[in-house]
């Protein structure tokens, strides 16, 4: 199905405050800038925020914590960010550190429909407090439940009018798998090309699981 292409603007809008957003990204790298800006100037609040981290003050998901819109994070690291690092040692916002390995499986597993992600990682630390562990052959793993979210944002390389996308580099990191655990996927690519143009071979999302694609302004 042909998709029309929405404003940053009009995508921020349908983001309600105190939603749960996956946004894709590595450091900044392959987050979708124009929708950052979008809802910082609508002034979006109370977002919990899923990612591999919060880059930095000035980049990325850094400057949604920056402009005081998100009121926790749930991401593998905040050592990039001391703004992230103050906020939550003041108790301004609620941080949960995932495992890197963790978060991205158990993104995988909500987009599965898994009912969840066995790993050795955490076993007899901090990290399996109040968690299922389960023996197998001998091992010992904790039991991590499915992470889902009410939106994702992903940065694009390229998105046919068909939702089709590619990445490139480090941007494919987080944001395919989110494509696949959200319940509306809102797409920011670098370019909209005709149907067709993106080999068959290249598509890393589907069209298929893209709500709506974010057109650059004219």
């Amino acid at each position: 199905m042909r998709k029309a292409a929405i404003t940053a603007e009009a995508a921020a809008a349908l983001v309600v405050d105190g939603a749960r957003v996956m946004i894709g990204g590595f450091l900044g790298v392959g987050s979708p800038d124009r929708l950052i800006d979008a809802l910082i100037s609508r002034g979006a609040r109370g977002l919990t925020i899923i990612g591999n981290d919060t880059a930095y003050p000035t980049v990325g998901v850094g400057r949604l914590i920056e402009a005081g819109c998100v009121a926790r994070v749930e991401a593998s690291h905040i050592g990039t960010n001391p703004t992230t690092q103050r906020l939550m040692s003041d108790g301004a916002i609620e941080v949960e550190l995932i495992p890197q390995g963790t978060l991205a499986e158990r993104i995988r597993a909500g987009g599965a429909g898994l009912g969840g992600v066995l790993t050795p990682t955490g076993v007899g630390t901090m990290v399996a407090q109040g968690k299922q562990v389960i023996e197998i052959d001998g091992a010992t793993f904790l039991l991590e439940k499915p992470m889902r979210a009410d939106f994702a944002l992903l940065r694009a390389h390229e998105a046919d009018y068909c939702g089709n996308l590619t990445y490139r580099l480090t941007a494919a990191n987080f944001n395919p798998v989110m494509a696949l655990a959200a319940d509306c996927v809102i797409a920011e690519p670098d370019e909209i090309v005709p149907a067709g143009v993106i080999p068959p071979d290249a598509v890393r999302t589907p069209g298929v699981l893209v709500t709506h694609l974010v057109g650059r302004a004219r």
